[in-house]
């Protein structure tokens, strides 16, 4: 995959690319997505218009492809704010309860936490002489900041996380490996998981697992449809 490849060091930098030409991330479909959004609701387009649009944005690959779709839209042409940004803090800022929301445990064994599933505030991993794995690059999150406890004695806990959140460590490893890539997210609002606890004789990993982001649009997208469409026909109804 393309995108996976490492640039050639050997080989001069080319020039930066232009704004349009850089690749569409999902909070760029996300902010084309509530304009198109405000100008249905006002009028500006029909629902058809609408739809036709939203199928284009969730296809678009660059931003200039885009742009494309609001040109025409009094919103496109407003000055943007730029938000501050700061780096996570290293602890947990919000209150944390003392208790897991949930405890993932491997005695001799393995345990996963993958897919589509709800991220508490709290998990505990345990792996005892067996493997843990926690993947949070496709799961929900229902708060801004996550704990996750890791403890491994001759076993192994890995977690994996989206790449457009924030991730922080403080684990220690004893006669074992305890590995977290931090991570700072350009969003200010995004969450940030926390991985703390210790290994020993055994390991604790945690990274982001790349070309996975923390994005919901295509639900937005078809319950903003839906309540359209239903408002569109409750007008006919009602002639």
């Amino acid at each position: 995959m393309d995108l996976q490849k490492q640039p050639d060091l050997q080989k001069p930098a080319g020039p930066a690319p232009a704004v349009a030409d850089l690749r569409a991330s999902d909070a760029d479909r996300d902010r084309i997505a509530d304009i198109l959004r405000e100008a249905l609701a006002e009028g500006r387009l029909t629902a058809d218009e609408h739809a036709e649009r939203v199928e284009g944005v969730l296809g678009a690959k660059t931003v200039g492809e885009l742009e494309v779709f609001i040109r025409d839209l009094p919103a496109a042409h407003e000055p943007r704010t730029a938000l501050a940004w700061t780096p996570a803090p290293n602890r947990p800022t919000d209150a944390i309860p003392p208790d897991p929301d949930d405890n993932v445990v491997a005695v001799f064994s393995a345990a996963v936490r993958k897919g589509r599933w709800r991220a508490g505030r709290r998990i505990h991993a345990y792996a005892v002489f067996g493997s843990v794995e926690i993947d949070l690059s496709e799961a929900i999150f229902e708060y801004r900041q996550v704990v996750i406890k890791a403890f491994s004695v001759f076993g192994s806990v890995e977690v994996r996380v989206p790449e457009n959140i924030s991730l922080r460590g403080t684990g220690v490893g004893v006669l074992g490996d305890f590995q977290v890539d931090t991570l700072d997210s350009a969003e200010p609002d995004a969450p940030v998981v926390y991985v703390d606890g210790w290994a020993v004789l055994g390991s604790v990993d945690a990274k982001p697992r790349r070309g996975k982001l923390v994005a919901d649009i295509l639900d937005r997208v078809q319950r903003v449809v839906d309540r359209k469409v239903d408002r569109s026909l409750r007008k006919h109804l009602d002639r």
